[in-house]
């Protein structure tokens, strides 16, 4: 075998290896090419990007890492890195897990936190999860601000941030790479795209993190707008963040992929103002119908039957009250005689009256799949919200030990068809600091969304978050391949 040929069968193995090309020699002695079934597999690394937590001196952030249980047989580690420019100053890892099944937890005081770059390998990659939750109590970011740390990508949709007056929203990247990502910021409004040179070639620097203020991209204020986040180069992981100056704060992660249906879970039962952003990003207009799933069922709400959403633009309805005092998810799809061009969506969620309101966001959310987390909860203060928005569904939750002691507790939960549950979840016994609530569903079942509410409360104010939880790509396919080394003959 001459040099060429052997450097052809290097690449031949190589892209087998990639693509999952399984080559299977035929009678004859020629060749034909099969794909075989791929098998599924624990993931072998986990890539997470939180945030800079907050600007204010007054923050108390806690963060809080976890892996489900499940992956034996192997070693791995998980740890937060603070971001390049932070890095200088403290090379020490932030709430590092060493075990499957119990979170470990880490805080920071103040507004000099850093963005945080982690990994996980080995056996605690498959699912592993972490939030960072911030509580501000007084001045202009007060309120409790919880996200879930993201994996990096290229592309990411935002319904419902703002510039309006009493907002002051900002946009943070984070650069996971060894290369500098360079990103772009797009802002739509009711009218279309907002043109602005400002958002564009923004430069990340490897393992770094910018925060951009909307505000500093378009002069105009403008209520109800959707940001786009593309890069040119590189991946990012991006968040909004929301200060209001009536309403408190919060993060506003990105919306699911765009989608003829979209579900929001997970909206809370005394929620005072509900309101609705969606975009349509294609080329066609959205003609959606609006239904609550709630305890006892769908219904679509008198008044706020459907929403039309011209192409490229964004649009926006108040549902006020929508809940009227019961646990629900909205559910979005295209009308029976509209567009079924698809979405991305998100709410703004109101708790409390006056001066004791509080704020949070739920984007429309993936389904939970095979298995979802949410890593931070307390000892008081969570709900779970689980809804089967086609047909029924049993999930398994398992409260996970807790960071400091306890011991893990499973209960299985029913969800009717077309309606959220919302439930107290089982705390682990002797509970000690934080623990995780993880959502499987029984083989069989309808899709299941889920959301998490964690509540806070501070001074009267009914300080609150929610986290969505999506499937957490614990497992990969991994295709199977055989070679055969007489393609390479002369």
């Amino acid at each position: 075998m001459n040099r060429n040929t052997l450097s052809l069968g290097v690449a031949v193995a190589a892209l087998a290896a990639v693509t999952g090309l399984a080559v299977v020699a035929a009678p004859g002695g020629s060749t034909t090419a099969e794909a075989k079934a791929p098998a599924r597999l624990p993931v072998e690394r986990t890539s997470l990007l939180c945030p800079a937590p907050s600007q204010s001196d007054l923050a108390e952030t806690t963060y809080t890492s976890f892996t489900p249980a499940g992956t034996a047989g192997k070693s791995g580690k998980a740890a937060l890195q603070p971001s390049a420019a932070a890095k200088k100053k403290s090379d020490k890892p932030v709430a590092p897990l060493t075990q499957t099944g119990k979170p470990a937890t880490a805080t920071a005081s103040g507004g000099d936190a850093p963005a945080l770059i982690g990994s996980a390998d080995g056996a605690l990659a498959p699912g592993w999860t972490a939030q960072q939750t911030t509580t501000v109590t007084t001045g202009g970011s007060r309120g409790l601000l919880g996200t879930n740390c993201t994996a990096p990508d290229t592309d990411f949709w935002f319904p419902g941030a703002s510039t309006a007056a009493d907002r002051q929203d900002y946009v943070h990247l984070t650069n996971p790479d060894d290369g500098a990502a360079v990103a772009d910021i797009e802002l739509y409004g009711k009218d279309g795209r907002i043109a602005s040179d400002v958002g564009e070639d923004i430069t990340v620097p490897a393992h770094g993190s910018v925060s951009v203020l909307l505000s500093t991209l378009i002069p105009a204020k403008t209520a109800d707008l959707t940001v786009h986040v593309s890069t040119r180069s590189g991946r990012v992981g991006a968040v909004v963040q929301s200060m209001d100056d009536k309403l408190g704060s919060d993060w506003l992660p990105a919306s699911a992929a765009a989608s003829r249906k979209q579900v929001l879970p997970g909206i809370p039962a005394d929620a005072t103002d509900v309101q609705l952003v969606a975009y349509a990003p294609g080329t066609d207009d959205a003609d959606l119908k609006i239904q609550l799933a709630g305890a006892d069922g769908t219904i679509t709400p008198a008044g706020f039957e459907t929403l039309h959403v011209k192409a490229g633009m964004t649009a926006s309805v108040d549902l006020k009250n929508v809940t009227r005092g019961v646990a629900g998810s909205l559910v979005l799809s295209a009308s029976d005689d509209g567009s079924a061009a698809p979405v991305v969506a998100a709410l703004k969620v109101v708790r409390g009256k006056g001066s004791k309101q509080e704020v949070a966001f739920i984007p429309a959310a993936g389904p939970v799949g095979e298995r979802a987390t949410a890593a931070d909860n307390r000892a008081k203060g969570s709900t779970l919200s689980l809804v089967a928005p086609g047909a029924g569904a049993k999930v398994k939750v398992t409260a996970s030990a807790g960071s400091g002691g306890g011991s893990a507790v499973v209960k299985t939960y029913t969800i009717k068809a077309g309606t959220t549950l919302a439930v107290k979840p089982e705390v682990p016994s002797g509970l000690k600091g934080a623990y995780a609530l993880t959502v499987e569903p029984e083989a069989g079942s309808g899709p299941v969304y889920a959301a998490r509410t964690l509540e806070l409360p501070q001074g009267g104010v009914p300080m609150f978050t929610v986290q969505t939880l999506s499937d957490d790509r614990g497992m990969v396919a991994v295709p199977a391949a055989d070679q055969d080394l007489s393609l390479l003959n002369d």
